[in-house]
């Protein structure tokens, strides 16, 4: 019996190191955004709130519900901040933003390509999907962008913030990606 070490391809750390179409299919931006879905998802209308509130659980009930439902969605961690009265003008602003993440082997703020994109499209579909499940309940759910989602999402317990402001989990380290929040009016338990 020979003892020659094998070498399996699949093995190699780095496998894509270099292959060009690789490397454009993450770090080249698309030329035409219609090519992409994120564009797609983000410019979908937000759907109707059913018109009677569905008979829920206690808040605690119903904030596991949401988050087994995101986990469903594809969502790797899930935690929920109460939203402060600043962060909207309105009276009846939403008291409670639902954070999702997933995992991102390319970080997608220095990888836009396609392929970088990708936990981006995976964030968008959950947050669309979460939130018109929520508006199914009866209850208001906005996607919103311009909220600082890592800084809610390390509020929420999902992680913590290094010192560029980039979440941090005990699982993946910085390869996470934090989705836009839903900010709701369902009735939750905040985490953290």
């Amino acid at each position: 019996m020979s003892s020659v070490a094998r070498k399996w391809p699949w093995s190699k750390k780095n496998v894509h190191g270099d292959d060009p179409y690789w490397d454009f299919f993450i770090n080249t931006p698309p030329a035409d955004l219609t090519n992409t879905v994120t564009e797609l998802i983000r410019n979908a209308p937000a759907g109707n709130i059913f018109p009677t509130k569905a008979d829920i659980h206690t808040p605690e009930i119903t904030s596991q519900h949401v988050k087994e439902m995101a986990r469903y969605f594809g969502a790797e961690w899930t935690g929920i901040a109460k939203l402060e009265r600043h962060h909207t003008d309105q009276p009846d602003s939403y008291p409670f933003a639902v954070l999702c993440a997933v995992q991102a082997e390319y970080n997608p703020r220095v990888s836009p390509g396609i392929g970088g994109q990708v936990p981006v499209q995976n964030g968008l579909f959950i947050t669309f999907v979460l939130s018109a499940w929520i508006r199914e309940l009866g209850f208001r759910a906005h996607v919103e962008s311009p909220l600082e989602a890592e800084a809610l999402a390390a509020r929420a317990g999902i992680g913590r913030l290094e010192a560029e402001g980039r979440l941090v989990t005990l699982q993946f380290g910085d390869k996470v990606y934090v989705a836009d929040a839903i900010c709701t009016d369902l009735p939750l338990i905040a985490d953290g």
